[in-house]
This record gives structure tokens, sequence and C-alpha cells, in this order.
């Protein structure tokens, strides 16, 4: 904005230098007259101020590295005396602004210039932008001097009108450098001077803020820290007040978590995890009760093994050793394990114990009937490697957290059996047994069996995670058992994940040497007895298993020894006895009864099952082992009986689809095998299996029903000691079934001497013990006229008269 100048007064003036200092027009300071050029400026202004003129005048000037500028301040010399300090001293009152121009003569030793005035005025009235820009200086002046408290100085400032003096004003500011007071100083248009002195105002209070922001930001965080701090010294003392006032001694309360977390040795991410529910602990209030949640998971996570590991038993020889010395037989079972354990050792003499991430677990499931010694394998197999063994019943189980563990938030929240299972066995390669996994089942709260597959997969298990720890669980270097009854009820995914070990059950001559080696010591410690008080001959140990007990396994056995010993020790006590006592086979009728299974060979021809036509005897495999079924056929008569086909005994749809094809194949082939089937058409056929109330299924028994058919028709009796299995289809051909060893030992058990097989389940009988194939006529047969000539006795009576 343009402004009328008045015209310049040519001035000779002393110079009074300033050094990093700037005096603008309307400022009065105190200079100290110690200094040589101040004092020879002051000097030379009295020197020569006339009388009567007025006070003394200099030019102050300020210096900037030894250079002046080009503008300077006419200034009085007020008063001169000493100032607050005792120095003497000049108080200068700044006038105006001069152009300093040539240097002169003058009294005294100071500097003389000659200079001319500069003074401005502004237009009235003032146009609106200036207006607007006094007010905006006038604003921000005001709340800078708020903040440090100058309420007078705020007054002074709000009285001052001229644009000029406004901006001069400036020049008190302590946050003003010299080279930005010096461009106020040269700054001759007030207002132009006016704006510069407003950036510059408003710059400082906008880096005031963000220093006041940062300095709140850090004395709050230093006010905390102590709050903190005194909080925790208070807590402290509380605690130590409440302990002497219980009489609990100072380090029974275990509430220092974080010491146990930071001693503790934990993986790097559960350590994490751990410090950080640490520090909500040390948030919340003791009757919060996310405290006792978080006391509850902390205690959790620090008795957890995390780094404990038992040294496996490398000597291989030793551990076919103990599983030979606690268990007859299981020769599967054996191997597996003793593979596992030379793989180990070679691993382990290598460097390879983890290979990414994975260490070297397995994961075994045991299938058999019940009885045959899966749950008491899997402590033979921790003794054997030399781990530790935890045993989890999933029998019924049908919750989903019970294996994954609650979510926190539940009230009685719990980790899941795998993780409970790690903890009791103290160490992170135990061998755990997961009893029953095929009793599992599955409702509304979840699928247990879904929930395992991700324990027992060995390309996962290196990172289960409970839902209760919420931190990874390396579990690959745990050996898990499974034992099942039936191998149909577990899920197809899970048992993928798993290796699958057969338990058929027992020969009798294995059983012999289980009840003698095992059984036998065990009850007669239970009843009381002396070892040599009680002696049971093998004779006697072999009758009961042949005859009083027809099982798979052993438990039945082992009941039967109790109850003798029992019987023996209560004849004892009633004096009826003398001990020692030696069993023979003929002593167990006396003392236990007559025998409850009498094979089908010692019975009376005339009482045995198949001396009518029509009966045949098959080989089936249930959930206690192999068993021999019975089937018997009839035929009603044509003029009381309905035509068709009936089936009775708890009948699955596999089977009776096989009884139609049996009945099929007879009726397209009667006149191949000189069978009168003539008359089926209008006679009714009935198939029974005995034991009604027991289920059945499965296609085995289709060469069974055939030969059962073809025995009615054909009036010639099935031979008493022959059994068969096999599946039969529209062409006679016989094919291959499941289950092969355990129904060769179901058939021995019984006391049957021939077995017909298909011919491509030959291969199987590598599984049977050597000693029952010896005992046993096996005949591989590819078709069921084969069956036919093995089974079928030579006719008694004529055909026609059978029909």
């Amino acid at each position: 904005m343009a402004s009328d100048s008045k015209p310049s007064v040519p001035l000779t003036l002393p110079v009074l230098p300033l050094d990093d200092e700037v005096v603008l027009p309307g400022m009065v300071v105190p200079l100290d007259l110690s200094d040589n050029d101040v004092r020879a400026a002051v000097e030379a202004a009295q020197a020569a101020a006339r009388p009567g003129a007025g006070k003394p005048r200099v030019l102050l000037v300020p210096r900037v590295d030894g250079t002046y500028a080009g503008t300077g301040v006419l200034g009085t010399v007020e008063q001169v005396g000493r100032l607050s300090d005792g120095d003497p001293g000049a108080l200068i009152r700044g006038l105006g602004r001069v152009r300093i121009g040539a240097g002169t003569t003058g009294p005294g030793a100071a500097l003389w210039v000659e200079g001319s005035t500069v003074e401005e005025t502004l237009p009235e009235p003032l146009p609106g932008q200036v207006t607007d820009l006094i007010k905006e200086y006038k604003a921000l002046a005001t709340s800078w001097l708020k903040k440090r408290g100058a309420w007078q100085v705020v007054d002074r400032v709000q009285q001052i009108d001229g644009v000029g003096a406004l901006a001069d004003n400036s020049g008190y500011s302590p946050f003003l450098t010299v080279e930005q007071k010096v461009a106020l100083l040269e700054t001759a248009d007030p207002v132009a001077r006016l704006k510069l002195a407003t950036v510059q105002l408003r710059e400082h209070l906008a880096e005031q803020d963000v220093a006041e922001t940062i300095a709140k930001d850090v004395q709050e965080g230093v006010d905390k820290q102590q709050r903190e701090f005194l909080l925790r010294r208070q807590l402290e003392a509380v605690r130590k007040e409440l302990r002497d006032l219980n009489g609990e001694a100072e380090g029974d309360e275990s509430d220092d978590y974080r010491a146990r977390v930071e001693a503790a040795d934990l993986p790097e991410k559960v350590r994490e995890a751990a410090l950080k529910e640490v520090e909500k602990l040390e948030r919340s209030s003791d009757q919060s009760p996310e405290g006792s949640w978080i006391r509850t998971w902390l205690d959790t996570v620090l008795e957890l093994p995390w780094n404990e590991r038992t040294e496996d038993r490398y000597d291989i020889r030793g551990a076919r050793a103990v599983l030979d010395a606690e268990h007859a037989g299981l020769g599967d079972v054996k191997e597996r394990i003793t593979e596992y354990l030379a793989v180990r050792k070679r691993r382990s003499e290598r460097g390879l114990g983890v290979v990414g991430g994975r260490r070297g677990g397995a994961v075994l499931a045991l299938v058999g009937p019940p009885g045959v010694g899966k749950t008491s394998l899997g402590e033979s197999v921790a003794h054997a490697m030399g781990r530790e063994f935890v045993r989890v019943a999933l029998g019924g189980v049908r919750d989903e957290a019970e294996i994954r563990g609650h979510r926190r938030t539940y009230v009685g929240a719990l980790p899941g059996r795998i993780v409970r299972a790690i903890k009791e066995a103290g160490s992170m390669n135990p061998v755990v047994l997961l009893d029953e996994i095929d009793k599992v089942g599955s409702d509304f709260r979840g699928d247990p069996a879904a929930a395992l597959l991700e324990v027992l997969d060995p390309a996962q298990n290196h990172t289960f995670r409970d839902h209760y720890l919420e931190v990874e669980l390396d579990l690959s270097d745990v050996v898990f058992l499974a034992t099942a009854n039936v191998l149909e009820a577990i899920p197809e995914a899970l048992l993928d994940r798993m290796e699958l070990v057969r338990l058929d059950g027992y020969t009798e001559d294995e059983k012999v040497v289980i009840a003698r080696d095992h059984l036998l010591p065990r009850q007669l410690e239970r009843a009381g007895l002396e070892p040599g008080e009680v002696v049971l001959e093998d004779a006697s140990l072999r009758r009961l298993a042949g005859e009083y007990t027809r099982e798979a396994g052993v438990r039945t056995l082992e009941r039967a020894i109790s109850r003798l010993l029992r019987k023996v020790a209560a004849q004892h006590e009633l004096g009826d006895r003398e001990l020692p006592f030696t069993v023979g086979p003929d002593d167990l009728r006396d003392l236990i009864g007559r025998p409850h299974h009498v094979p089908e060979s010692a019975q009376d021809p005339a009482e045995r099952r198949t001396a009518v036509p029509g009966v045949a005897t098959g080989l089936a495999v249930t959930g206690a082992g192999g068993d021999v079924l019975f089937v018997e056929a009839s035929l009603a008569d044509p003029e009381t009986g309905a035509a068709g086909l009936t089936l009775t005994g708890q009948l699955g749809d596999v089977m009776k689809e096989s009884a139609q094809i049996a009945l099929s194949f007879l009726r397209s082939h009667g006149a191949e095998l000189e069978l009168p089937v003539t008359g089926l058409k209008d006679r009714g056929v009935h198939i029974h299996f005995p034991a009604g109330a027991v289920p059945k299924d499965g296609p085995s028994a289709g060469v069974t029903m055939t030969t059962a058919l073809a025995s009615l028709l054909s009036g010639r009796l099935v031979r008493t000691d022959v059994a068969m299995t096999g599946e039969v289809s529209l062409t006679g051909r016989v094919l291959p079934i499941g289950g092969v060893k355990q129904k060769l030992l179901a058939a021995h058990r019984a006391g049957i001497t021939t077995v017909v097989i298909p011919k491509r389940n030959e291969a199987d009988l590598d599984d049977v013990p050597a000693e029952i194939l010896e005992k046993l006529e096996v005949h591989p047969v590819t078709d069921v006229r084969q069956v036919l000539e093995i089974a079928l006795a030579p006719a008694a009576v004529p055909v026609g008269v059978a029909a």
C-alpha cells in the first residue's frame, strides 16, 4: 500500500553499535556503559549536546558479525546511572528510523555518521485489509502474552493504534532472532512491516503449540510411570500388611507371575503371550473375575513342560526284550515299535532329530477285539522306549472342547485332554494312549473325532493350537497309540492319518503262555495266595481257554482263573482243601462247574447242529473278534407256505442281498448241480441265522447260505468239521472277504478242522500263526461248486425224497 512520506531531516549523530541485538523505534532499553563503544557513543552525544537543545542523541545501529546494518534508530539518552547489578549504564529510548550515510567527524572517540530520518504516514481512514491485519496481530500477540501471564502487557498492546508502532512493538519479543529483527528494522513500509511481524508471530505460536504438545505427552508419560510406580509400591505395602495380618510368609503367595515367567524356560512366542497376560493381570484389580482367569491360564502355561523331553532308550534289543517279557504274541506291534526305535536312533546319530520344525513322532491305531492287550500294550511301549505314559479315555466323549479345550471366556474353562495329558506326563515326548477312539460320538456340541484330525496328523501337529492356551504346542514328538474294537466306526479321514496295526486275537497256545506267565501270578496275589500254594497245570489252562471261554482276548480267561483261585482259597479257609494244591484238568468241573463251550466235533453226532440237512457252518467277524456262525434253511409246504424268500436273524441289507444271490444262483444252476430246484417256484424258502438278537451284516456269508440251501435241496448233510467264508456272485464265483486271520482263529477255537476261503484271500494266510495253520486244513476256492464238493457229505437218501 502506498503511503505519503514526509521530507527527510539530515542528521549527524555518534554511532552506538549493538552486537547481536536490535532496538526498534518505541523501545526503551538499558545499555551497559562498561562496553567501550557504548561509553564512547554516550559521552560523545553528551559532549555534543547544547544546553536547552534537548537530551543527547545517538544512532543505534545493529552490528552482526562485524557488519553494520544500513538502517539505524535515532535514540535519546534518557538517563545515566547504575544498572540493577551495580554496573554503570544508560537508559536509551528509540525514536525513529534513520538511513545511514557517509561517515564524518565529531567530538569524542565515537564514530560519527550522517543520516536522514524516515517518516511515513498512512491515509485516513485505514483500508479494511489493514484494519483486519491489525486485529489479527493483536489477537496473536494477546494469545502469546496470555500464555506467559503478561496481562499488563496485553492491555498496552491493545492500546497501540499506529500500524508502524504496532509492528515495532514486536521488537520486545524474545523469540525473534537478530536477523528477523533486522528485517523488521529495514522494512520502511509500516504495512509490510506489520505483515512480516504477523507472519513471524504466527509461526512462533505454531512451533510453540507443537512443542507444548510434545512436552505434554512426555510429561504425561513420566507422570504415568511415576503414578504406576507409586501405586505398585502402595499395593506391595498393602499386600505385606495383609500377609502380616494373616500370619502368612512372604513367599507363600506366588503372585509374582512376571518373575516366574521370566525365570521359566518358555519358547519365545509363549513367553511373549505370557508377559502380555501378566501386564493385564497387573492392571486388573484383585476382585476382577478376569484376574482369576488370567492366573489360571498362567498357572497352566507355567506347569506345561515346554522344553522337557525324556531321552529315548536306543537299546533296540533291550526294548524288544521288554516287549516280549510283558506281552506274548502281538508280533506286528512289536516289530513296528522296534522299527520306530531303530529309525529314531539313526536319525539322532545323523543329526536329523528335527526336520522342517517336525520331530519323529508316530501315530499308530491298534484295532482288535476286547481283551487282547491293546491298552496294556501302551504301557509296555512306553517302558520299552523309556518314555512317560499317559492314558486318555475317549469312550463316550461327545464334546469337541474335550479335545481342543474351552475358550477362556467360559466360566470353568479348561484346556483339552491332549494338553492335560502332556501336563500330566511332564514331558513333550510321552506315549499317549487314546483309548477307545471308535467310541467317540458327536452331537450339537461338535465332533471330537474332527478335532483329533490335527492332533493325529504328523504334518500338522507340530503347531497344534488349543482353544484355551491359544499358543502353539508341538506334538510332533509324541507317540500316539489309538485303540479301537471296530475299524468301521473310525471316521475315514481320521483313519487315514494313522498307521493301522491289527490285533486279531490269541491262539490257544498263546493264551496258555499268557495265563501262566501273567494272569496267574496277578490273580494269586489278588487272592492272597503265595505263588506255590496253588499250581495250575498247562493242561488245565488249555482246557480253561478252550472249553470254559471262547474269546479272542483273555479277559474271560482271567476271570475264570480268578474264580477258580477264590474257590480254592475259600475251601482252604473252611478246612476242605489242603495247600499246596495242584489243579488238574479233571478238577475244573468240581471247582467251577461244567464247560460252557464244547466243540461241535466233541458232541454226540445226533446232537450237532449240522446233523440235519440245510444247516451250514460259516465264519464271521464281530466286535469281539472272529466267531462261528450257523445258517439254517428250510422249505415251506407248498399248500401252507407262501412262495418267496423269508430272512430272519436281524440281517443287514448286504446280507439280505447275499441270500437273494444264493437263491438265484441255485435256481439258475440247479440242473447243473443235480438239485431239484423246480419246486422252489411254488414253495417258500426261509433262511435263519441263530442268535437272532445280534445284528449281522456283510457279504462273507454268501457261500454259507448257498451251501445250506444246496444241502437242504439235495438232502446231503454239511460236514461238521467244515466251516466256510466268502462272497458269492450270480455266476457262482467266490469273491474275497476280510478278517481271514480272525475267522481262522475262531474256527480253531470252535474245533473246526477244515476251512474254505476264497482263492484271492490266500495271501492273508501269511498273517495266521503257523501253529494254527498246522491244525487246520484250508481250501482256497474260486467257485461255489468247489465249496459244495468239499462241504457236503455223500447223500444218505434219494434226492427226490429230500426235496
